[in-house]
């Protein structure tokens, strides 16, 4: 079990910090590639999707029907899922929108000329707006980290895809932190930092999931955590990771990498049956 445990905080870990990966692409490199992007947040998105509609929902059906029999154990699963698609959504209504953490944002936007004015205007507003987007994102990583976790400590075989998956959709978001807080600061360390901070949020997701899993850990409340987590993979497949592919400007490339993931976690599946 200490195995388990151990192997799945270190996927969260892994996917949680995969933010200084974007961070250190935006403060890096110069230029975006937006058709790779496009391309892997599709791809995210439909590993994401597939494996919860096919995987994680069909085992929260599985251990509540066999608890509460057919229609009850049915019913509480799908109950479970809308519950974990309403906790995101929730989350997403909470945070004010006037920045919206997961808009698509571009390397070539740090580049600027350092002896021009703009950097003077409105510093203090875009440190505030960058700091914001870190507090927005880290909130919403939490409830990723709870599903990373959970997949983690119940099955290996969907566990590695599905932190692949949040970790590269955590790349934009490293990118859209680093930005403003580089415009503000003009120092690269700050931005990235506060990057990578804003990707803890996930293992600590997963240090919580633990202690619920540790306190309530009965086939009941597996089974729930199992429908919430496909639901709040899904809604954040149709609510960032598509929306953000699209933004890039490459509406088939992100549609090509959608249906690519599922084809690859399809196959993945398959291979172990």
């Amino acid at each position: 079990m200490e195995e388990k445990v151990l192997f799945a905080f270190g996927l969260t870990l892994f996917a949680g910090l995969s933010t200084g990966i974007g961070s250190a692409l935006a403060i890096f490199t110069k230029t975006t590639n937006t058709k790779f992007l496009s391309w892997a947040l599709g791809f995210s998105g439909g590993v994401m999707i597939y494996v919860s509609f096919t995987e994680i929902l069909g085992k929260s059906r599985d251990i509540l029907t066999g608890i509460y029999g057919n229609v009850a154990g049915n019913w509480y699963a799908v109950i479970s899922f809308f519950g974990g698609v309403f906790i995101i959504a929730l989350i997403d209504f909470l945070i004010p929108s006037f920045e919206n953490p997961h808009e698509a944002h571009r390397v070539e936007e740090l580049v600027t000329d350092n002896k021009s004015n703009n950097r003077n205007k409105g510093v203090n507003g875009l440190l505030r707006m960058g700091i914001f987007i870190a507090l927005a994102i880290a909130i919403h990583n939490f409830p990723e980290g709870i599903a990373t976790f959970t997949a983690g400590i119940t099955d290996t075989q969907i566990a590695i895809p599905i932190a692949v998956a949040i970790a590269i959709h955590n790349i934009p978001e490293g990118i859209a932190i680093s930005i403003p807080i580089y415009y503000a600061t003009g120092r690269k360390r700050k931005a990235f930092i506060l990057s990578f901070l804003s990707g803890l949020a996930e293992p600590l997701g997963a240090l919580i999931g633990y202690s619920l899993l540790y306190v309530f850990v009965g086939d009941t409340m597996l089974g729930i955590l199992f429908g919430s987590v496909a639901g709040v993979m899904v809604f954040i497949s149709v609510d960032e990771l598509l929306p953000t592919a699209r933004e890039y400007g490459y509406h088939h490339y992100a549609i090509f990498g959608l249906i690519f993931g599922m084809v690859i976690m399809a196959i993945s599946l398959l291979l172990f049956l």
